[in-house]
């Protein structure tokens, strides 16, 4: 697995696209018992290069019910995004993340980790890549039908600020969605 993170670490298979050039960001370890599986950094995180290092990544870890500790040992949570690198500013927010990170490293990262127990995937990038055909209309029903994609994977939105409205109208989220991921993770971690 060190070997295979120092790979990705050099990547700069798409550094033409990238504004602010490569700049991997991954955390795993071979014994990662939760995976997270994301967009792509943002700015923030492309500067200080620790994932989710934002305030994405408190909502998150709020989300989770798990502090930063956790969070970031490799060996119960690995985080890993569709795009490794910050893919740049858009019109209205970042750019999505680059096309050729996932199907270039997910598998081999996945096939070294063992005790995966669960997914996370966050937002429509990771939930169309892993689940297409699977997924409902909208990305809000889908994370309402949360049950029918476990025990593999729990399925969640962006955790931005900027879905602060998206939580707002969506009660049932924070009232039934997030207890039963708070107690999914608990119980994987005792484990």
């Amino acid at each position: 697995m060190e070997s295979l993170l120092s790979d990705i670490s050099k990547c700069d298979v798409c550094a033409s696209k990238l504004a602010l050039g490569p700049r991997p960001v991954v955390s795993a370890s071979k014994h990662s018992k939760i995976v997270i599986i994301g967009q792509a950094p943002g700015r923030v995180v492309h500067k200080s290069g620790i994932p989710w290092d934002d305030k994405s990544g408190q909502n998150l870890r709020s989300w989770m019910g798990i502090d930063n500790d956790t969070f970031y040992d490799p060996n119960v949570v690995a985080l890993i995004p569709m795009g490794f690198c910050y893919p740049g500013k858009g019109k209205s927010g970042d750019l999505p993340p680059t096309k050729e990170c996932a199907p270039l490293w997910h598998p081999k990262l996945l096939t070294q980790m063992h005790n995966v127990q669960l997914t996370l995937l966050i937002g429509a990038y990771s939930q169309n890549h892993y689940l297409s055909n699977r997924l409902k209309r909208t990305l809000t029903e889908s994370v309402k039908n949360y049950q029918e994609y476990l025990p593999d994977y729990f399925i969640l939105p962006h955790p931005s600020p900027r879905n602060n409205i998206w939580q707002a109208k969506n009660e049932w989220f924070k009232n039934e969605v997030l207890p039963t991921l708070q107690q999914t993770i608990q119980q994987i971690i005792k484990s």
